[in-house]
């Protein structure tokens, strides 16, 4: 009923029956928002949302619950929760909270647009496709730009493959993928003189842009 009440508002959504479905969706696809129900067969919502935050610290997360209690409220929040609403609930309300957070984190994105960057000893310049390091500069390709920009905006996190493969290559498939893989060793050849900077490949994930 939840889904279709979204549909009618011109959402598109993905409904998973159970907290396993709703991981495995998470890892192929890319959302706005998360709606949680904390009692889930499989997997409950607490424990989907941490893992949901492993992936993705910024999207927004509301959780379902017939639960009022405190305590729950508590864990949710310390799970990455965004937003509660109690069961029975009204739909507006709901929507309303929703519009809210997309709101919220579309003006989080605009703000975090950022196109200079210090990775470690580096200084990454997005626009000029500079990375220098003590005044000596190596320029990169545009494809080489966009990815050490998306790793730096997901710096000591993972960014996710396919988000990455959709966003600079347009698909993600075998190809795409060998093609970013090359790219990745390119950008820790220039990164390669600070020993605190590195690109870990996190398998079957992503990437890490770590820096200690």
């Amino acid at each position: 009923m939840l889904k279709n009440y979204l549909e009618l508002n011109d959402y598109n959504v993905t409904l998973s029956r159970d907290g396993s479905e709703g991981i495995d969706a998470f890892y192929k696809h890319k959302y706005d928002i998360c709606l949680l129900d904390v009692m889930m067969p499989k997997k409950d919502g607490f424990t989907l949302a941490k893992e949901i935050r492993q992936q993705n610290a910024n999207v927004p997360i509301i959780f379902l619950t017939a639960k009022s209690m405190k305590e729950d409220m508590v864990q949710g929040f310390q799970s990455g929760a965004d937003d509660f609403i109690t069961k029975p609930f009204d739909s507006d309300v709901l929507l309303l909270k929703i519009k809210v957070l997309l709101k919220r984190a579309s003006e989080s994105f605009i703000m975090n647009e950022e196109n200079d960057f210090e990775i470690g000893k580096y200084h990454f310049d997005y626009k000029s496709r500079n990375v220098t390091l003590d005044g000596v500069s190596n320029q990169l390709s545009p494809k080489e730009a966009e990815l050490l920009k998306m790793l730096c905006i997901h710096t000591n996190d993972i960014m996710p493959r396919e988000k990455a493969l959709k966003a600079i290559w347009g698909d993600d498939n075998y190809f795409t993928g060998r093609s970013m893989d090359v790219f990745i060793t390119k950008l820790r050849k220039y990164l390669k003189e600070d020993p605190r900077v590195d690109i870990l490949n996190i398998h079957g994930k992503g990437f890490r842009l770590q820096i200690q």
